[in-house]
């Protein structure tokens, strides 16, 4: 795939590389959850109440919704390049901010700033139909995010068990660490590739009207937005679940917590495979009703009273499998309404799917307690995946009427 888009390794002259897309990625993705399991720590730590260190999440959520608005007409003026590399240099900082945050309020503040990293998951995918067209884009976009999938499946399990040998700030050395590393890489391997635009920043973000008054655009977004609102409620809770309902130590909690990340994995995989021959609309169906079906089931067992952590966790591979078909080809269908608007589309979409995403794990944290046990987790996960099914429903249903292909 490179050769056909002449990409040349550690070259600033060509495209980037198809691993430094997945690395700027796969770091966005760490930056948001290698510490899950560390946060009952940190709220030792800084003598905090967990409701109060669980906004690390839905703040670090809202701001990337806020970032990713902006984010995508300015690169789409200026260029992916500097701003991709402002960003993670904003994020190296803040990365060392935490670590050295006296109180949680202070940590806060510079987890917000982390998010800064959220960039990269959001050019990355401008980047990817800068450099082919829209029906290639789905398939490229999953090969990007099954090598993303790697890391969320590792980071909970890697953050526990830094956390246990070196306590919670070491999860923070790390993305720092990397962070610089791939500051470094970006800078010798990422060539534009957003062609130049004229008029200002103004007249860029101006031409939001042509996205916001697509039908298509909605309806590809709100997929990714109830899709990824499941999973983002599953952030939210699962690290209540995991500690404070079946009682699991960091280390076990980021083993089980990766479970998603598996099947998000294989579901990358097939859409990679598949999505150029089947269409992307059959693909978001099929995977917006696996995750909804095993929700179903997982809801009825917890409320029948089987309650061990393998059916809570072990049924959520299934449920990342589902999300991984669906994400990459919503993706695409946005991007694919006003090519010339990638990134604008990438952000504003993002920001839609990351905004509802902050929402849904903020209130998964208020609805659970230990006395309720794990359901009204699932409940909410539940909703939100199932109007996830609708929404592909609606777009197929006017792309039936319009003749669409």
């Amino acid at each position: 795939m490179e050769d056909q888009i002449r990409t040349r390794f550690l070259d600033r002259t060509t495209p980037p590389h198809i691993l430094t897309l997945t690395l700027i990625t796969g770091l966005s993705a760490l930056s948001m959850n290698i510490f899950l399991p560390s946060l009952p720590g940190m709220t030792a730590y800084f003598e905090a109440d967990y409701r109060l260190m669980q906004l690390s999440i839905a703040l670090y959520l809202a701001m990337n919704a806020v970032l990713q608005v902006l984010v995508g007409p300015i690169s789409d003026r200026y260029g992916r390049r500097p701003v991709l590399l402002v960003s993670f240099a904003i994020f190296v900082i803040a990365s060392l901010g935490c670590v050295f945050a006296p109180t949680a309020e202070i940590f806060l503040a510079f987890r917000m700033v982390q998010a800064a990293v959220s960039v990269g998951m959001v050019l990355s995918r401008a980047v990817v139909r800068d450099m082919v067209p829209a029906d290639k884009a789905a398939s490229m976009i999953a090969y990007v995010t099954m090598g993303m999938a790697v890391v969320p499946m590792l980071a909970p399990m890697v953050g526990g068990l830094l956390d246990a040998a070196f306590g919670w700030q070491a999860n923070f050395w790390l993305l720092f660490i990397l962070g610089a590393l791939v500051t470094w890489l970006l800078w010798h391997d990422l060539g534009e590739t957003a062609a130049r635009r004229s008029g200002g920043l103004r007249a860029q973000i101006a031409e939001y009207p042509e996205l916001l008054t697509s039908p298509r655009f909605w309806g590809y977004s709100a997929v990714a937005m109830f899709a990824s609102g499941a999973f983002f409620a599953y952030l939210g809770g699962a690290p209540f679940v995991g500690t404070e309902i079946h009682h699991l130590d960091p280390a076990r909690l980021g083993l089980f917590f990766g479970a998603p990340a598996l099947g998000y994995l294989v579901g990358n995989g097939v859409a990679g495979r598949y999505s150029a021959r089947f269409g992307i609309d059959r693909m978001i169906l099929i995977g917006t009703l696996v995750p909804t079906t095993c929700l179903i089931i997982s809801l009825l067992l917890h409320l029948a009273g089987f309650t061990h952590p393998l059916i809570f966790f072990g049924l959520m591979i299934p449920f990342g499998f589902g999300n991984g078909m669906v994400m990459p080809n919503a993706t695409s269908g946005t991007l694919s309404v006003r090519p010339q608007l990638a990134g604008s589309a990438s952000g504003l979409g993002g920001a839609m799917m990351i905004g509802g995403g902050a929402a849904l794990s903020a209130l998964s944290g208020m609805v659970l307690s230990v006395e309720t046990g794990p359901w009204p987790l699932l409940a909410l996960m539940l909703t939100s995946s199932f109007l996830s099914v609708v929404s592909i429903l609606l777009v197929m249903r006017r792309a039936a009427r319009v003749g669409a292909v």
